[in-house]
């Protein structure tokens, strides 16, 4: 029997140094949390006025200056049927035929002589394009809203000169001149005049580009992934690929575009500005992000996995690429993600490889002159007319929802390829 005055419980003694130690951590803990809330509402806070901001201005980047012109084709004297105005050149043709001195001729006998003047000298060309589109209307009477000149724009927003600002406010009064949302913005290409300038050449190189560093980076950032953690030997050269890898990571952007300019456009000189160069040079800087991800996300699949498949026969080469890197698949493409984020953003290495030429027309391919969507926000932020400073919060938008759309699509891959275990 053992004496009941032995296996009596002993309370605790909180001391009042302990009592004061453990509410000093009670309230280092308190204020963490305060810290942590507080950060994570200035960051919030930063965000809505960074967005809001490039939102009410990009509102009017995404809307221009339009006079409303009636034109009355069947007294033109234009001529043309289905068949001629839906050929290549037909623009060309009208051009010949006097379109834009009919453009010009309705815009006097409308808006006056003052009004017609402030219309664009490229308004015809929305004319023609109408008409291409649709070629009965040079059987009938149409009503178009043409692009005005970038001064009445001004006129408009209350600057400018004030006889431009008086001849704005009779023609708003007369309802003939209006802010109108742009379709052609998204459409277009770059433009000197802020009234015609758009982003779909702009857009389009991105997208171009995007495709040759994602088709360059990925797989040879994957493998090299796959080598290093799964066959290379551990020695003092493997010592050295490694820290060579974390420290390309580091290296400013504009190292890699010294190295395209000096290397791909010593190869290929007539591709200067092509989404081809653009690409390769983005890869390179691309390709060590997607190295250390994809190493870190096969070094997390479990040794069972491995010696699992191992154990019902499976080959080395079968382990890795049916076990370990569909496992590891996830993780490399969150590595993807963030480096595709990246080089989409990047701006100096593609100016230094001739990326800032202005291209009024879209690319047709990989090797044809382009520009990418940050190098045309930064050449129209240069710009003085006020009118491009709207144009560039609009672009930046444009910029937004294609990163928002790249990636939500590496994200829904990565989630449809994620397993658990």
């Amino acid at each position: 029997m053992s004496d009941p005055a032995m296996t009596e419980t002993r309370q605790p003694t909180r001391t009042k140094a302990f009592e004061k130690r453990l509410k000093a951590r009670y309230a280092q803990e308190r204020r963490f949390k305060i810290f942590g809330l507080f950060a994570i509402l200035i960051s919030i806070a930063i965000l809505f006025v960074l967005l809001g901001n490039m939102t009410i201005n990009g509102i009017g980047g995404f809307q221009r200056a339009e006079l409303q012109v009636p034109i009355d084709f069947a007294q033109s004297g234009l001529a043309g049927d289905q068949r001629s105005l839906s050929q290549p050149g037909a623009i060309q043709t009208l051009e010949m035929q006097g379109l834009p001195q009919i453009v010009q001729f309705a815009a006097e006998q409308h808006l006056g002589e003052a009004g017609a003047q402030q219309l664009s000298e490229q308004a015809w060309r929305d004319v023609a394009a109408s008409i291409t589109a649709d070629p009965s209307l040079i059987n009938r009477q149409e009503t178009f809203w043409l692009p005005s000149s970038g001064d009445l724009a001004m006129g408009m927003d209350g600057e400018g000169s004030p006889e431009m600002q008086a001849l704005a406010s009779q023609l708003e009064n007369a309802g003939v001149l209006e802010k109108r949302f742009d379709w052609g913005f998204l459409t277009r290409s770059d433009a000197t005049d802020p009234q015609q300038v758009g982003v779909w050449g702009a857009l389009k190189g991105s997208i171009l580009t995007m495709i040759i560093t994602l088709a360059l980076a990925f797989p040879v950032g994957v493998l090299a992934a796959l080598y290093l953690e799964e066959y290379a030997p551990r020695n003092r050269w493997t010592d050295i690929i490694e820290v060579s890898i974390n420290n390309l990571a580091a290296v400013p952007s504009i190292i890699f575009g010294l190295l395209g300019l000096a290397v791909f456009l010593w190869i290929f000189p007539n591709l200067r500005s092509a989404p081809l160069i653009g690409g390769m040079t983005l890869a390179l800087m691309t390709m060590p992000v997607i190295v250390i991800s994809g190493r870190n996300a096969i070094k997390a699949v479990p040794p069972s996995i491995r010696d699992g498949a191992l154990a019902i026969g499976a080959s080395p080469v079968q382990v890795v690429f049916h076990h370990v890197l569909p496992l590891a698949l996830p993780g490399i493409l969150t590595g993807t993600i963030i480096g595709m984020a990246r080089a989409l953003g990047e701006t100096a290495p593609l100016l230094l490889i001739g990326m800032r030429a202005f291209v009024a027309t879209p690319p047709d391919g990989f090797t044809s002159p382009a520009t990418v969507l940050p190098v045309q926000i930064f050449l129209w932020s240069d710009e003085i007319d006020r009118g491009f400073i709207e144009r560039t919060s609009a672009a930046i938008i444009v910029l937004l929802l294609f990163l928002l759309v790249m990636n939500a699509l590496a994200i829904y891959l990565r989630n449809k390829f994620e397993k658990s275990w």
